[in-house]
């Protein structure tokens, strides 16, 4: 499922304002398009613009293995093995698991078997959208079982030979994951990545105030925020309706299915940010906590350490942990 783009705001940026009146290095930026969206990387404290290019170039690494679309990654594979036991890098096996666990914590309500459902919709296509029939939906529910995947060391094996995986709710926080501990191996203590909206900083802005990120704004202009929330060292990860979406019938149909119905989820949220430690941790969660709806899934925030979370209901107001920082 793919992930919001929200905006990234470092509030009061100049040269002078972070660095005095001395000159100094300024940031490098480069953008690319992988993972389906166009993601920036910046870096405040180097120069080195071959450190991008190498986290980059993880980014390509593991959207190669994590990709189902891509002919050859484990997922492709295992999509394709027709039930057979498919050996693939222990990574994917680790992120699979983790995913799995997202499926558990909620009951179903996340499932990463959702792959032909996500198809029959092809909320990605550029072609025009419109409802699946009734009985297009139903012959596919069956194959929808997170439980029909069995993952045994580095084999994963489908039990149902119709089902297929979708990691889109997860992998780009672990690629994001990725990419931060390349850079820090490579000494970078001041830097943002940006997975399309999967946004985690390094350390600080280099005068050390927090990095502050705008949560976009549901089904307004690009780049207006509806709140902001200030961050050092730490992942900030929305899912969201109005992304990924179409109208028909005087009716909004979005790309957050419900596992249980094959339709999108209609719970009165617009959308979810989630701030935690890791990006794999936030991306998961900020799937759940839409699946689960409004009290559920603050229930669920409530009851884990370092990480709180913003519900934005479709009046637009903000329900925020207990934790959250304002």
């Amino acid at each position: 499922m793919k992930k919001i783009n929200f905006i990234l705001f470092l509030l009061c940026f100049s040269n002078i304002f972070l660095y005095g009146c001395t000159k100094k290095m300024e940031p490098v930026t480069k953008t690319g398009f992988y993972l389906n969206t166009v993601i920036s990387i910046t870096l405040y404290d180097t120069t080195d613009t071959s450190l991008i290019d190498g986290a980059f170039a993880v980014c390509d690494s593991y959207e190669k293995l994590l990709s189902r679309t891509l002919e050859g990654s484990d997922i492709w594979n295992i999509n394709h093995s027709n039930g057979t036991p498919t050996t693939v890098s222990a990574e994917t096996a680790d992120l699979i698991q983790t995913a799995l666990t997202y499926c558990d914590i909620t009951d179903g309500s996340v499932d990463i078997t959702l792959a032909p459902l996500s198809d029959l919709w092809d909320f990605s296509s550029d072609k025009p959208k419109k409802v699946p029939a009734d009985y297009e939906i139903n012959a596919l529910l069956p194959n929808v079982d997170y439980r029909t995947v069995q993952v045994q060391d580095n084999v994963v094996t489908l039990t149902n030979k119709k089902a297929a995986i979708d990691l889109g709710f997860i992998a780009k926080g672990f690629i994001a994951d990725k990419i931060k501990s390349y850079l820090l191996e490579q000494g970078v203590t001041s830097a943002v990545i940006n997975l399309g909206g999967n946004v985690l900083t390094i350390g600080n802005k280099p005068d050390q105030t927090h990095f502050t990120i705008g949560i976009q704004k549901p089904f307004d202009d690009r780049n207006t925020s509806i709140t902001q929330v200030s961050i050092s060292d730490s992942s900030v990860v929305s899912s969201g309706v109005y992304e990924r979406y179409f109208e028909q019938g005087g009716m909004l149909y979005h790309h957050i299915l419900n596992p249980a119905t094959g339709y999108p989820y209609n719970n009165h949220l617009l959308g979810v940010t989630i701030l935690s430690n890791t990006s794999t941790e936030g991306d998961g969660l900020s799937t759940s906590c839409f699946a689960l709806g409004l009290e559920k899934g603050m229930t669920l925030i409530e009851s884990l350490p370092n990480v709180e979370a913003v519900f934005i209901t479709d009046d637009y107001t903000l329900h925020y942990s207990s934790g959250y920082p304002k």
